[in-house]
C-alpha cells in the first residue's frame, strides 16, 4: 500500500507535489542523521520515530555518522534560527530535511514523521492501532509556523480514582505507595511530545508522591523536553500539600515563619539548576486554600506583597541568571484575584496566567495596560473539577464550542506565553486535551464548528466512519451541555449545613415529565445516540475496536445510563403517587439496571487489553450521591399513597413559544452564530450594541412572561453581562446577570449551562409581537428565548 494522499490533521500546511520514491520499505533500512552534540530530546523522538517504522512498516531506521550517508537529515538551517519550536520537511532530490529551530522543533519534525505514517499520539493513551503497510513514500514538503503559544501543556490533578491507582498498582505494581513515577510519566511525556506539548505541572494530591521525591522523574522530563511547572498552590516548584510536612519546618506561613519557608523554596531551586522549569511565584494555602497568616484582603496583598520579591531573590541566586530571564507565572485564582484586583503590583516580566471559573467560563483576561507586560498573559483552564457546586471527574464532556469561544477570546487578549489544561486523569479528555494543544498551536487552524473532531476522527478510525462518528460526539457533547452527567442527580458539594464535605442528597430533576414530553424526550435522545454507537460499532476495524470503546463507546453508553438511572428514578416516583403500579415498578428496574450497566461497562474498560487499563476508570470518583444506586425503599408506600389517591396531573402542553436565537427575525451586524455553544448549540455572540429581533405569533392576548438563556459567561474585562430588552413599543428594560465569586446564581448558572434572565409580565396583544434583546456589555452571548403564560416548571426551552 501506497500513500497518495497525506492528511496534515489541523496543523499543518502542504506544499504542492511529492517525492515518488519510498523513504521506508518493508524488510530494508533507512539511514538517518543527527548532529550527536544535540540535546537528548532530539535522540527520544528519533527512538519513537524508529518504534513506529518498524511497527508500521516493518523497517529499521539506522543512524549514521555522516550527512552524506543518510536519507534523512536533521538540521537547524540558517533561516529558522532564533525561533522558538519551529520545524520543516523538504525533500531535496531523495533525501528528507527534517529542519528545525531548536531541540524541541526537531524533535516535532521527526514525529510529524510518525503521524504521517498513521501513528496517532493516542496509540498508546487510547489503542489507536496503527494500519501496517509495506512502503511509505517520501513525504510532501511540510512547513510549520512558529507556535502561537509558548508554552502549551496539562495539569494531571484529581488523580485519587484514576491515574494515580493505575500508575502505582497496574502499571509499576511494585511502586511505593502513591509514587507515580518514571514509568507512568514517561508514558505521559511520550503523548505530549506527539501532541507538541511542552509544559507539564504534575499530579499534586496528598494521595500522591510529590513529583521531585520520586527517583527518575526530573530526568525523564528532561529526556522528553519537558517543561515542569506547577499549579496555583505550588510556589517555587514546590507541592506543599506533600512536601511541607515531611519537610518539618512548622507552620506553612510566611508572616510567622519566613525564614523556615524561604529555606523550603531554596532546597527544591537547588535541585533544579539544570532543568527546564516556569516557577510560580505568590503563595497560597498547602493545598487549594487561602494563605495562612492573613484574615483580610489588605493583610492578603501586604503579605503578596513581601513574597513576590523574596521569591525573585531566591531565583536569581539559585537558577543563577537575571530574572527578567527566568520563566515565571503568576497566578490570580479563586481569592487571589481580588487581591491582586486590588493593586498588587506583579513584576513586569511574570506572566500572568488567567482561570476560568473551573466549569470552562474565563473569569478574567488582560486589558490594555496589562497587554503591555512583558510577560504577557497565559490561561489556567478546566475540563476536569472537583469542588462546588459539583465535581465533573468521571466524564470528559465540555463542549469544544465552548472551549473554542473562551480560548480564542483569551489568545485575542494577548494570552500567548502559557496555557494549561486542567485534564483530571488524561483519559477520558483525550480529544478535548488535543483539542485544546492544537488550538494553543495553531490558533488559526482551528475554527467554530466541528471539522476539526471529523479530521481527527478521520485519522482515528477511518474516512468512512469519521462524519458519523463527529456527528456521534457532536450531539454527545450537546446533551452534556444541557446537563453534565454528574449533575443529573441535582446534587450539591460543599453546600453549607451539610455532613461530608457538604454533600446535598439526590433529589428529583428540574425535568417536568408532564412539560412538553422534556424528559421523554431526553431519554430519547440519548437511546438514539446509543444505537448510533452500536450500529457504527460493528463497522469498526478490530484492532480499532478498544480505541472505539474508549474513545466512543463508554463515554456515550456512561452518559446515557446515568441520565437512564435517575430519569427512571424520577418517572417511577411520578407513576407510583399517580396511582400506576406497574408502571413505577417497571421504571424503577430500569433505573436499577442503567446503575448495574454501568458498573458492567466500567468492569470492561478496567479488563481490556489484558488489563492494561484496571483501575484507570473509577465510575464513582469521591462516592458521591450522584453515583449510588437509586433507592427505591420508599416505592412502595408510594404506591399505596398513588392507590388511595392517585396524584393527577395537567396534561403536557408547550404552554408558550420558544425560539434559539439563531432563529432571530434580524440579527445584527457583526453577530455571530456559534456552532457548539449553548444549549441550542448556536448560540449568537453578539457585538456591543448589537440587537437581535424575534418576532411571535400569539394566539391571544393577555399576560406574558418571558425568560431570556445567555451563556453564563463572565466579562473579562470586569464590567457587567447587560442586556436591553423591549417587546413592540415599550419601554427597554435593562437586565444584569453578572455574577459575583461562588454566589448561587452562579452555581445555577454552571449546573444548567445557562443564564436565566426573566422579564417580568407584560400585556400584549393578540397577533404579532416584536422582541428585541440588545447587547449592552461586550461579551454578551444569546441562546435561547420563551414567551409563555401561567405558572410552569420545566427545563429545557421546548424549541421546536
Amino acid at each position: 500500500m501506497k500513500f497518495t494522499k497525506i492528511l496534515l490533521f489541523a496543523i499543518l500546511v502542504p506544499a504542492l507535489g511529492f517525492a515518488q520514491t519510498d523513504l521506508f520499505e518493508r524488510g530494508k533500512s533507512t539511514a538517518i542523521y543527527i548532529d550527536k552534540r544535540e540535546k537528548q530530546v532530539v535522540f527520544t523522538a528519533f527512538e519513537l520515530l524508529r518504534r513506529d517504522v518498524q511497527a508500521v512498516v516493518g523497517a529499521d531506521l539506522v543512524l549514521v555518522d555522516r550527512a552524506s550517508k543518510a536519507r534523512i537529515v536533521v538540521q537547524t538551517p540558517r533561516e529558522l534560527k532564533g525561533r522558538w519550536e519551529n520545524f520543516s520537511l523538504k525533500t531535496q532530490s531523495d533525501r528528507l530535511i527534517v529542519s528545525g529551530s531548536d531541540a524541541r522543533g526537531k524533535a516535532y519534525g521527526l514525529l510529524e514523521l510518525s503521524r504521517l505514517l498513521g501513528v496517532s499520539p493516542w496509540h498508546y493513551f487510547a489503542d489507536v492501532k496503527p494500519q501496517p503497510v509495506d512502503r511509505f513514500e517520501l513525504p510532501a514538503q511540510v512547513e510549520a509556523r512558529t507556535p502561537s503559544v509558548k508554552y502549551r501543556g496539562i495539569f494531571l490533578n484529581d488523580e485519587d480514582w484514576g491515574l494515580m491507582p493505575w500508575a502505582t498498582q497496574t502499571l509499576a505494581p511494585q511502586s511505593a505507595k502513591g509514587a507515580i513515577g518514571p514509568g507512568a510519566y514517561e508514558k505521559i511525556f511520550e503523548l505530549m511530545l506527539r501532541l507538541r506539548a511542552n509544559t507539564i505541572w504534575p499530579a499534586m494530591h496528598e494521595c500522591t508522591v510529590p513529583f521531585y521525591f520520586v527517583e527518575g522523574n526530573r530526568k525523564m522530563a528532561d529526556k522528553y523536553g519537558i517543561v515542569v511547572g506547577t499549579s496555583h498552590c505550588e510556589p517555587l516548584v514546590r507541592n506543599s500539600a506533600g512536601e511541607w510536612d515531611v519537610a518539618g519546618k512548622g507552620d506553612y506561613n510566611f508572616v510567622t515563619n519566613r525564614d523556615n519557608v524561604l529555606d523550603y523554596w531554596s532546597e527544591r531551586l537547588m535541585e533544579l539548576q539544570q532543568s527546564e522549569n516556569i516557577f510560580t511565584i505568590g503563595m497560597r494555602g498547602k493545598h487549594d486554600g487561602m494563605m495562612e497568616g492573613v484574615k483580610t484582603p489588605e493583610e492578603h496583598k501586604k503579605a503578596l506583597s513581601q513574597i513576590i520579591p523574596a521569591q525573585q531573590q531566591l531565583l536569581e541566586k539559585y537558577i543563577d541568571r537575571r530574572t527578567d530571564q527566568i520563566p515565571q507565572v503568576f497566578i490570580p485564582y479563586k481569592e487571589v484575584l481580588d487581591v491582586y484586583d486590588s493593586g498588587l503590583e506583579v513584576p513586569d516580566p511574570v506572566t500572568l496566567i488567567w482561570c476560568d471559573d473551573n466549569y470552562g467560563y474565563i473569569k478574567r483576561l488582560s486589558d490594555e495596560g496589562e497587554r503591555r507586560r512583558s510577560g504577557s498573559s497565559g490561561v489556567y483552564y478546566h475540563v476536569s473539577y472537583w469542588g462546588r457546586p459539583h465535581d465533573y471527574l468521571w466524564l470528559a464532556t465540555t463542549s469544544p464550542g465552548l472551549i473554542y469561544t473562551e480560548m480564542k477570546r483569551a489568545y485575542e487578549h494577548g494570552a500567548d506565553r502559557l496555557w494549561i489544561l486542567n485534564v483530571g486523569d488524561l483519559k477520558p479528555a483525550e480529544y478535548l486535551t488535543e483539542y485544546f494543544l492544537d488550538m494553543a498551536w495553531n490558533i488559526g487552524s482551528i475554527g467554530p464548528g466541528f471539522s476539526h473532531l471529523q479530521s481527527w476522527m478521520e485519522r482515528e478510525f477511518g474516512a468512512e466512519l469519521a462524519g458519523e462518528l463527529a456527528q456521534v460526539k457532536k450531539e454527545y457533547y450537546r446533551l452534556a451541555t444541557i446537563r453534565k452527567p454528574e449533575f443529573m442527580g441535582w446534587s450539591r458539594v460543599e453546600e453549607p449545613g451539610y455532613g461530608r464535605g457538604g454533600r446535598t442528597p439526590v433529589r428529583d430533576s428540574e425535568y417536568n415529565p408532564e412539560f412538553n414530553n422534556e424528559l421523554h424526550n431526553r431519554l430519547k435522545a440519548y437511546e438514539r445516540l446509543v444505537e448510533r454507537v452500536d450500529t457504527l460499532g460493528a463497522k469498526v476495524p478490530e484492532r480499532l475496536l478498544p480505541a472505539y470503546f474508549q474513545l466512543i463507546e463508554y463515554p456515550v453508553k456512561g452518559a446515557s445510563l446515568m441520565n437512564c438511572k435517575w430519569l427512571y428514578a424520577q418517572l417511577a416516583g411520578w407513576s407510583a403517587l399517580a396511582g400506576k403500579e406497574l408502571a413505577a415498578r417497571g421504571e424503577a428496574l430500569k433505573s436499577e439496571l442503567a446503575y448495574e450497566e454501568i458498573g458492567k461497562l466500567t468492569a470492561i474498560y478496567n479488563r481490556m487489553e489484558q488489563g492494561k487499563w484496571e483501575r484507570m476508570m473509577d465510575f464513582r470518583p469521591r462516592s458521591l450521591p450522584v453515583f449510588a444506586a437509586p433507592d427505591f425503599s420508599k416505592l412502595d408506600s408510594l404506591i399505596e399513597v398513588g392507590k388511595l389517591n392517585p396524584r393527577r396531573r395537567p396534561s403536557g402542553t408547550r404552554n408558550g413559544i420558544a425560539l434559539n436565537a439563531s432563529q432571530a427575525r434580524n440579527r445584527a451586524e457583526g453577530a455571530k452564530v456559534i456552532d457548539g455553544l449553548g444549549h441550542s448549540f448556536s448560540a449568537v455572540q453578539l457585538p456591543q450594541d448589537g440587537e437581535l429581533e424575534f418576532e411571535v405569533e400569539l394566539a391571544r392576548a393577555g399576560s406574558y412572561w418571558i425568560r431570556i438563556a445567555a451563556v453564563p459567561n463572565h466579562a473579562v474585562d470586569g464590567t457587567g453581562m447587560k442586556i436591553g430588552v423591549k417587546v413592540n413599543d415599550g419601554d427597554c428594560q435593562v437586565f444584569d446577570y453578572k455574577t459575583v465569586g461562588r454566589s448561587e446564581a452562579w452555581k445555577q448558572n454552571v449546573l444548567r449551562g445557562q443564564a436565566i434572565v426573566v422579564v417580568p409580565e407584560l400585556a400584549l396583544p393578540q397577533g404579532k409581537s416584536v422582541i428585541a434583546v440588545k447587547a449592552l456589555s461586550k461579551y454578551v452571548q444569546l441562546d435561547q428565548l420563551m414567551i409563555g403564560q401561567g405558572e410552569v416548571d420545566f427545563y429545557e426551552f421546548p424549541v421546536e
